[in-house]
């Protein structure tokens, strides 16, 4: 429901603070090969945290889940989304969308094709735009629900069993958890994945890197998840909304942005924004996770098993477009939970030396 947006933005706010340090650990730990290559992220400051068995094991548990959570898992809910909103958008099947999105990650995760990764690059910051503008459109014609929304959005946080039923305990239990992995899953801070690209940034001081990686944390929640929140809770909570009274048939997780811009643009305009929205976002999402989880993999095994992790990795890609909706997103949850951990026990430990060059 509503409230869950409320815990979103709590564990975002901390987690600015959460992505401030994996970014600074991630410089401060990243190490140059003799190529000149830079390798860095968790596996490298969990070592720097705990010297000897116990680094070593906590690195390798981390290795291991993050190449399931994203490298697997993580893209399946991608090409899951992309699936089902480009099927409802063009009338075509799930499975033949993850053919095709499997085919394009393909070539990208082999090195076949590399300008794909480039072009994506470019095109997601205009897709990014263009979709805030679509938001704002959307509001702009239900400004006089803007108010009623934020208020939804306070009162079901404390108060969710109005919408949810059951008890108080077990439905703030639900609003607070769903907040909490919607959060983590849309920003990723604490979860080790971002580090990786922060080693390998060319900053002065690994401060401002940790900056950098704080506006991107505050961008992604606060403003273009918000904003997607405020366009799917005016138009489909408030009064008149198909779900003023809760739940809906026909209303998943996956629809619920296409129905909302739907209530605005009409059917078809709406479902073929949001897909094309989706695709250039999810897509970009697998490309870089792949990377994050093929470092893992290259740290475990060597180099020579990443060509074996892509080939499997494109093969979940495919898998996810065919899965329910549920499925996908319980899997992603569970091992997302499993890298938090020991990446979190190395933040906690290395508090200090964080501190240390923030005082810097």
């Amino acid at each position: 429901g509503p409230g869950a947006i409320f815990w979103m933005w709590v564990i975002a706010f901390f987690g600015m603070a959460t992505i401030y340090a994996e970014a600074v650990l991630a410089q401060v730990t990243r190490i140059k090969k003799a190529d000149g290559s830079v390798h860095g992220g968790p596996v490298y400051y969990i070592h720097e945290a705990f010297p000897g068995v116990l680094g070593r094991v906590l690195a390798v548990f981390f290795a291991i889940a993050i190449t399931l959570a994203l490298g697997f898992m993580g893209c399946m809910v991608q090409s899951n989304s992309i699936g089902e909103t480009s099927s409802m958008a063009f009338g075509v099947p799930a499975w033949i969308i993850g053919v095709i999105v499997a085919a394009i990650a393909g070539f990208v995760f082999l090195g076949g094709v590399k300008r794909i990764a480039a072009i994506t690059e470019k095109l997601v910051p205009l897709m990014a735009l263009l979709y805030i503008t679509g938001c704002l459109l959307v509001l702009a014609m239900n400004y006089d629900h803007i108010l009623d929304t934020f208020g939804m959005i306070f009162y079901y946080a404390f108060n969710p069993e109005a919408l949810l039923g059951g008890s108080w305990g077990a439905a703030l239990k639900t609003a607070i958890s769903q907040g909490a992995k919607r959060g983590l899953f849309s920003n990723e801070a604490g979860m080790g994945s971002t580090p990786h690209a922060h080693a390998l940034a060319n900053v002065k001081h690994p401060h401002e890197q940790g900056v950098t990686a704080m506006v991107g944390v505050f961008v992604d929640t606060f403003i273009v998840l918000t904003l997607t929140a405020l366009v799917v809770i005016s138009t489909l909570y408030t009064d008149g909304g198909i779900l003023a009274s809760g739940t809906a048939e026909g209303v998943s997780k996956t629809n619920m942005a296409q129905l909302a811009f739907a209530s605005v643009f009409g059917n078809g305009i709406a479902s073929v924004f949001i897909a094309v929205s989706l695709l250039f976002f999810a897509f970009s999402t697998i490309l870089s996770w792949n990377l994050f989880a093929k470092i893992n993999v290259t740290y475990l095994f060597g180099p020579r098993a990443a060509k074996v992790f892509s080939f499997v990795a494109i093969i979940f890609v495919f898998l996810g477009s065919c899965l329910s909706n549920d499925l996908v997103w319980e899997l992603a949850d569970m091992f997302n939970n499993l890298m938090v951990i020991p990446n979190a026990l190395a933040l906690f430990a290395l508090s200090s030396l964080v501190l240390k060059h923030l005082d810097n």
